[in-house]
């Protein structure tokens, strides 16, 4: 290749390459397979190795670069990062007081009309100033004091959705950009998981793992941390035409390729402001990040002005705060836990402490490593952490509290994983390379019998109503009940002594056992409890083999051409199934009738095969499960995630981001009456060929 066309493809690579990224980090829409962006990258990467001349500092291929730092080189912002007022009461009137300030402030009477306002979310991460000259990435700077803050220039450029360039021709001479480099809950979930595989430190909170990241003296270890950005606002800026207001603003920085979060609005007065709250609020723990509130602004910069700022605190502006997600409370005890596959969790017993919208006495502390790492004993002040439907967890101690830290370890030992399990006295046991020890006594431990049977009656598994955690307890205690097997062998009168039955509810429950018979394939395979088999992967497997049988009877080769089924799955299932126990406990189920082959659709059956669906919104007489179910059993995929690969999007009421998305993408947007209809069809042409 000559250095003419070398040239003009290593311009073409970079913009093709950056456009992916941009999809895939910023709107999380990817839209080539990753071996596919590797090939381009690992082109990119063989030109500059044969024309280094030809290098430029906004290739995709210098986001991870330059040597360690040994410190941080301060840096004065041209235009300072003020602090936002927070408004104390959490609740959504807390809007009011703000709007009140403001109209007093502009000398306005209930007469005038309402002001408009910007309303945005308040991110839980660090705040970050971006300074793009002629539209390239010079200089990324955290907050500090405000005035001065630290030149994270080469960490920054490791964050993907941080474009390195910006689309604009021409460019603005400077553009300062502010806004949030955070972590994603997901992200940050799988980096500590990862980390406890390999039995190495983990992070103690998506904040603390961001701004731990950035602050990393070595840009390649904060590249191997998955970050994310969010815009703001602006700081300095030479040739740029500013627009009126805080929303186009946004919108500006959007469309020069910067990430905006869509969860913002523009609206007349406090209205808006409280209704925004309760919306956020609502779906807060279902976002993909932590926020700690939001922000509202005055959305017309001619009105801030006016209104200048107060104690370096904006006057236009003001956070309006959750309720804490995180709190201090007292390890009382550390016990140990028993799961379904013995893996034995250690568990802090807490004083009763509000967080996260309940109260919380327990909380995870993982695993042995994950207690030791964090020093966690009986007495310690420790932070705990519950966000959503996430399991509350111990993050932290705080070691200022600790009561007579010289004598700490007479009184309160460190924690140690007992060698015997708690519940059979079985022996524990840690495999190399897992973080988890386990009880192997199987299903000769009572705590595994009772998780699998809580397991095998769940709603999504064999869906065995009134078959609680309580009634479970009482069976496998009074030896009525030691494998799944046996529940098809319980009679009236043993169930209705058992403790608050009666023969009716005894009959209810003999009743929702006779029902389960017959269970779909998928269904029983989930129920099973096989480790890392879930419930997508159980209809993987449902559909790919059709019949139990044809699946006891696989071997590794068979498994792994299974949809997402890899070594890792593919070995639990062959482990399970060579269990002689195992084999005679389904041996025992399938007497008692308790599933059904072929009730899945085979691989290849379905007039929707292939085919990628979202859920959005509530449906008027459809459950989530039930259209999920109709359409898996045409044979296509319900996804949790919008983009150009989605067929169809399903829209109820209040169907949120996801469909506006699919409007933008053009994607076919269906309500209850037009998915019905498109299934219909498929049983049509069943009917028709028949």
């Amino acid at each position: 290749m000559i250095r003419a066309e070398a040239e003009a493809r290593l311009r073409q690579l970079r913009v093709e390459i950056e456009g992916h990224n941009y999809n895939y980090y910023v709107l999380d829409n990817p839209t080539i397979p990753d071996a596919e962006y590797d090939r381009l990258f690992r082109e990119l990467q063989g030109l500059e190795a044969a024309y280094p001349d030809l290098l430029t500092p906004d290739s995709p291929t210098q986001r991870v670069g330059g040597k360690p730092l040994s410190s941080f080189t301060p840096v004065r912002h041209r235009v300072p990062m003020l602090s936002i007022r927070t408004e104390t009461d959490t609740t959504p009137t807390g809007a009011l007081a703000f709007d009140v300030r403001v109209r007093k402030e502009l000398g306005l009477t209930e007469l005038d009309p309402p002001i408009e306002y910007a309303a945005e979310l308040k991110y839980d991460g660090l705040a970050m100033s971006l300074r793009y000259e002629q539209g390239l990435l010079v200089q990324a700077a955290t907050r500090g004091d405000g005035e001065t803050g630290e030149d994270v220039t080469q960490n920054v450029r490791t964050v993907h959705a941080i474009p390195l360039r910006l689309k604009a021709d021409p460019p603005p001479d400077v553009l300062e950009v502010r806004g949030e480099v955070f972590m994603r809950r997901d992200d940050f979930e799988r980096y500590n998981e990862k980390q406890r595989s390999l039995n190495k430190p983990t992070l103690v909170n998506p904040r603390n793992g961001a701004a731990g990241s950035i602050r990393q003296l070595d840009p390649a270890i904060a590249a191997q941390r998955p970050l994310s950005f969010y815009c703001y606002g602006i700081g300095e800026t030479v040739g740029w035409d500013m627009p009126a207001t805080h929303g186009q603003i946004l919108d500006a920085l959007k469309a020069l390729g910067l990430p905006v979060s869509d969860e913002r609005i523009v609206g007349p007065g406090s209205p808006a402001l409280v209704e925004f709250h309760r919306t956020i609020a609502d779906k807060r723990d279902r976002l993909p990040f932590d926020i700690d509130g939001v922000v509202y602004k005055v959305n017309r910069r001619s009105l801030q002005q006016q209104l200048g700022f107060v104690a370096r605190e904006p006057r236009w502006a003001v956070a309006h705060k959750y309720p804490a997600q995180e709190e201090l409370t007292t390890v009382e005890a550390i016990e140990v836990q028993v799961g379904r596959t013995g893996a034995i969790t250690p568990v802090a017993r807490l004083q009763p402490v509000f967080v996260g919208g309940v109260t919380v006495t327990n909380a995870t502390l993982h695993n042995e490593d994950e207690v030791r790492r964090k020093d966690v004993r009986v007495g310690d002040t420790v932070i705990v952490r519950r966000a959503g439907d996430v399991i509350p967890e111990v993050v932290a101690v705080v070691m200022d509290r600790r009561p007579m830290r010289d004598l700490i370890e007479p009184l309160h030992p460190a924690f140690t994983l007992p060698t015997t399990c708690p519940e059979c006295g079985g022996p524990v046991l840690r495999i190399d390379g897992e973080a988890v020890a386990r009880c192997t006594n199987g299903l000769g431990c009572p705590a595994q019998r009772k998780q699998s049977l809580i397991h095998f009656a769940s709603r999504r598994a064999m869906d065995i109503e009134g078959l609680g955690d309580r009634l479970v307890e009482q069976l496998v205690d009074k030896g009525l009940v030691q494998t799944p097997a046996d529940l098809y062998q319980l009679s009236l009168e043993s169930v209705a002594a058992l403790d608050r039955m009666a023969e009716k509810s005894a009959a209810n429950l003999l009743a929702a056992i006779e029902t389960s018979r017959g269970r779909e394939l998928h269904r029983f395979i989930h129920a099973l409890g096989i480790r890392n088999v879930g419930e997508q992967t159980a209809k993987d497997l449902a559909r790919h083999f059709g019949t139990l049988d044809a699946l006891m009877a696989s071997d590794e080769a068979a498994l792994l051409q299974v949809n997402d089924v890899g070594p890792i799955v593919a070995e639990s299932i062959l482990a399970f199934f060579s269990e002689p126990h195992n084999r005679a406990v389904i041996e025992r189920l399938r007497e008692a009738g308790a599933w059904q082959d072929g009730v899945a659709r085979l691989a290849g059956g379905g007039h929707l095969v292939g085919k990628s669906f979202v859920l959005t919104g509530a449906l008027p007489s459809l459950t989530r499960d039930q259209a999920k179910e109709m359409i898996e059993s045409a044979g296509a995929r319900v996804t949790g995630s919008v983009s150009k690969k989605t067929d169809f999007v399903v829209a109820g009421t209040e169907p949120g981001s996801k469909f506006t998305k699919a409007q933008e993408l053009g994607i076919t947007i269906l309500d209850e009456d037009g998915l019905i209809t498109l299934l219909q069809a498929g049983s049509d042409q069943n009917e028709t060929s028949n």
